[in-house]
């Protein structure tokens, strides 16, 4: 049997091509997928083989996708054929095979498969944000707009931040920020930004702040507006450091805390205070979209086929800054 996959086969270079699929082990679940997700950031790092990427082609991605079981190995206990299920890490393809410790069963019939299909993502801005131990009427700022960020903003709206504040180069993802619950957006190019975010925080800074962008730049910003005491989670992979940063004065003698979360460092089986395992969160954010608590929808810019990939991934080479923010491939029949 052969299934259809999205490889990228040199910079900037993307083909769908025809591979076999090979058997299934005795944990692993096959899912006809429906839908899986573009992570802009992730796959242009390694659609240009970036530093901190393998740097090698053909690599495949695409770790963001909905679909429905239709085989399972006779070790799976909780995934049975005809289950709608999330599938993490697994490629742009029309069939995936992934241990079912990677597959999360959806119990949501309200949740449309088009919003399932970006909670792992969601999970991922859910993790930073947890990580910064929001209490109610602290401030936090998400850095960066794009899918990470976006939902990370509505869980620091959700978690209680007061006031949220988004910065992001992109006018048109500042407005969405701005209608998905952020208090104020700004462009971090402006020559007052930090003013800016110390002005509508009271001269205070931010309490918590959400690094998504993987800029060193917007990783020193994120610096210069952190409180006293601050907390800053890394959400965003910074593959490149190339900016100076002062550790005695912004982060040694404030307090300031820098705190990796990456989605890879996180409990494995049993979820506890701000730490939870991916499963629950996902669990977590599909329940919050049937109580129309998270909002997907207005973040979708476009569904394509996955034959028009070639020209998506050029898009997303050629700018990654004006990539669609939720560009979505429909591998339905």
């Amino acid at each position: 049997m052969e299934r259809k996959q999205i490889f990228f086969t040199g910079p900037g270079k993307a083909e769908l091509i025809n591979v076999d699929l090979p058997e299934i082990k005795s944990d692993e679940v096959l899912t006809k997928m429906e839908y899986t997700v573009v992570s802009g950031g992730t796959e242009y790092a390694f659609l240009m083989g970036l530093s901190n990427t393998a740097g090698k082609f053909p690599v495949s991605l695409g770790y963001c996708g909905v679909g429905i079981a239709v085989e399972v190995g006779k070790d799976v206990k909780n995934i049975v054929p005809g289950d709608r299920v999330l599938v993490y890490h697994g490629c742009h393809s029309d069939y995936n095979i992934r241990r079912e410790s990677e597959i999360t069963k959806v119990e949501n019939d309200d949740v449309s498969s088009l919003e399932a299909a970006f909670v792992i993502i969601a999970s991922m801005g859910l993790g930073g944000v947890r990580k910064l131990e929001l209490e109610l009427g602290e401030s936090a700022m998400v850095m960066g707009q794009g899918l990470l960020g976006i939902f990370a903003t509505q869980f620091c709206r959700l978690s209680g931040a007061n006031p949220v504040v988004v910065a992001d180069l992109n006018e048109e993802r500042r407005k969405l920020a701005l209608k998905l619950g952020a208090d104020y957006a700004f462009n971090p190019k402006d020559e007052d930004f930090v003013e800016k975010v110390k002005t509508v925080t009271k001269g205070r800074g931010v309490n918590g702040c959400v690094e998504v962008t993987g800029v060193s730049a917007a990783m020193k910003q994120s610096l210069e507006c952190a409180s006293w005491q601050g907390r800053i989670s890394l959400l965003g992979c910074t593959r490149v450091s190339d900016c100076a940063v002062d550790y005695y004065r912004q982060v040694h003698r404030p307090g300031v805390k820098i705190i990796g979360a990456h989605n890879f460092v996180r409990p494995k089986f049993e979820s506890y205070p701000h730490h939870w395992t991916h499963h629950d969160d996902c669990r977590a954010i599909l329940d919050m979209i049937s109580s129309k608590r998270v909002q997907v929808m207005p973040i979708i810019s476009r569904v394509c086929k996955p034959e028009e990939c070639p020209q998506v991934y050029k898009e997303l080479a050629e700018n990654n800054a004006t990539f669609p923010l939720g560009t979505v491939f429909d591998w339905r029949d």
